[in-house]
């Protein structure tokens, strides 16, 4: 009776630990894993390449689990049946339960889930030894039940495809994330988020619009186009010919400034222009960025679908995509274009990116024809409205103050709720 009452203890221990296999190899972070690895443990790179079969490793480690309990079932019911006669029968797997749920499972699993990648590097040789001996075994088990499971799939009309949630993970991720203090953490997320949001803006819904830029007319008088550039306080300016749709290059303020200090002939200004880079505007902007490094430009310009002329995007603006507006002493704006007043509304230009107010209240408007919040409202009411009409749109009170000719130029956004 002692020897089988010890027996039942060793096999509840050696449950156990299979237990906190189990929980380690569920519930280890991939990152961490592959940053050990990279980092020259050995046991990480263990780990990592059963990270494919996953699965199949927790079904050999279950299947010890599983043995291992009925086992102790087993032995428990001999032990009580020498004592209690007839009603071991019952006794024994309750009592043996109650010991396998509370020492086998529950115990180890919450031991194991607050740092599961501690124990599971120690044991990652145990685990490879224990799939590899039970991998036969398993492959059959495991094709028994993907064929369960199609059948189900196919009895309740669901879907056999597996579809990749590394993305959504990494949003989870992120969300999660908490830095030094809470302003640190959210403006972190805010980029890292903004990161991941990359493939999915497209260069036209940042982009400068034409009417915002500054361009010059390459048949001006040398002396004039030599004080515009001089005046202007970008670095890259655009220069078209005959009409504004036909631009013609780039002009490099530095590239002027070597010029006129060897007194170089202004006569054709498009002698010393870059050649001009056209980009579509549906392209994304994580394509984009990549482009733009491998180019090793900074400057392009936006065509639409067909070919015309309709903005300018530069590296600094993707930038601001990611960490927010960048302003420096040349700017010419101050701000933003938002300016939040006493009373919690904004004041907003009208050229301001739906995306860069959405950053600055935390709104979340999204038009899919529209980039700027003038945009924005003309496209939600469908008029192009007169200053001074009022709009509750998105849950917001969008109110006309400027407009020139038929473009709004400054509206005050309240939200509705802080007007109650």
């Amino acid at each position: 009776m002692i020897i089988n009452i010890a027996l039942v203890f060793l096999l509840l221990i050696i449950s156990a630990y299979f237990s906190a296999c189990e929980t380690a190899m569920t519930a280890y972070s991939v990152p961490k894993m592959f940053n050990k690895a990279n980092e020259g443990n050995k046991n990480a790179k263990l780990i990592i390449s059963m990270q494919d079969e996953k699965g199949l490793v927790i079904s050999a480690i279950l299947t010890c689990a599983t043995i291992l309990n009925s086992l102790a079932v087993a032995v428990t019911t001999e032990v009580f049946t020498s004592m209690l006669g007839d009603y071991a029968l019952l006794l024994a797997p309750i009592v043996t339960s109650i010991f396998i749920v509370l020492f086998a499972e529950v115990l180890p699993k919450m031991l194991t889930i607050s740092n599961p990648e501690g124990f599971l590097l120690p044991s990652a040789k145990f685990i490879k030894l224990t799939y590899t001996t039970l991998k036969p075994l398993n492959n059959v088990i495991g094709a028994i039940a993907k064929g369960i499971i199609l059948i189900i799939r196919k009895i309740t009309g669901g879907t056999t495809e597996q579809h990749d949630s590394s993305i959504e993970e990494l949003r989870g991720a992120i969300a999660l994330h908490k830095g030094v203090n809470l302003e640190d953490s959210k403006k972190e997320k805010e980029m890292l988020q903004s990161i991941l949001d990359l493939g999915s803006i497209t260069v036209g819904s940042i982009m400068i619009h034409r009417k915002n830029v500054t361009m010059l007319c390459a048949e001006d008088a040398p002396e004039n186009l030599l004080e515009q550039i001089m005046n202007c306080p970008y670095t890259r300016i655009p220069i078209w010919s005959e009409n504004p749709d036909n631009i013609r290059g780039i002009i490099h303020v530095k590239d002027i400034l070597k010029a006129s200090r060897g007194n170089q002939n202004f006569e054709n200004i498009l002698d010393f222009a870059l050649k001009p880079w056209f980009v579509p505007e549906n392209k994304d902007l994580l394509d984009q960025l990549q482009d733009f490094k491998s180019r090793h430009e900074h400057f392009a310009i936006v065509v639409d679908e067909y070919g015309s002329f309709i903005g300018i995007i530069t590296l600094e603006d993707i930038i601001e995509e990611i960490v927010g507006n960048i302003e420096d002493e040349h700017d010419v704006l101050s701000g933003t274009g938002i300016r939040k007043q006493s009373d919690g509304s904004y004041i907003v230009d009208g050229t301001i990116n739906i995306r860069d107010l959405n950053r600055e209240i935390e709104s979340t408007f999204k038009n899919e024809n529209a980039a700027t919040v003038a945009g924005l409202v003309i496209n939600s009411i469908g008029i192009i409205p007169e200053v001074g009409q009022v709009f509750v749109l998105f849950g917001y009170r969008f109110e006309i103050l400027k407009r020139h000719r038929s473009q709004i130029t400054l509206i005050k956004v309240t939200k509705v709720e802080e007007l109650a």
